[in-house]
């Protein structure tokens, strides 16, 4: 196993934890020189709060670990492509790469709906590496939705 899927596989057990809260099933986690130093699921309905996906609370607690609010030479696993927030956060706090796992056709903010990440008029690009365990966090999110539809 290499090292991307190593940590994909530590961002889908977080999308696990959000599946069986009942929340959309997206994990996140934040590595720096090797360690990991953010870790989330979607937390939306619990806090009832609808910024808490994944993405940002990782943010969160990777700058909180870091002690500033840039997260330069950190790269986020995510198992969904980003939405525009999460984007514009990553964007923000100068992320310097993400992997993701499967793209998001109706939210997606590097691939799908929009593109952020890569945008020559923001201040700041970052690196992205997409489709690691694409079937894994695919599959998870179907058996999700597929659940709700019943």
């Amino acid at each position: 196993m290499n090292k991307h899927e190593f940590y994909m596989r530590e961002a889908l057990k977080e999308a696990i934890k959000a599946f069986d809260a009942d929340e959309v099933p997206v994990g996140a986690i934040i590595v720096y020189k090797g360690k990991i130093i953010g870790r989330a699921h979607n937390q939306i309905k619990m806090l009832k709060d609808p910024t808490a996906h994944a993405e940002i609370i990782a943010i969160t607690q990777a700058a909180n670990f870091l002690q500033n609010e840039r997260l330069v030479d950190c790269v986020m696993y995510s198992t969904l492509e980003p939405c525009s927030m999460c984007a514009g956060a990553m964007v923000l706090s100068r992320i310097e790469s993400l992997v993701y796992a499967a793209k998001d056709p109706k939210t997606g903010a590097h691939d799908s709906a929009f593109r952020i990440l890569n945008n020559k008029k923001l201040n700041h690009r970052i690196k992205v590496k997409k489709g690691i365990l694409e079937n894994e966090a695919s599959s998870l999110m179907k058996e999700f939705f597929c659940g709700k539809r019943k």
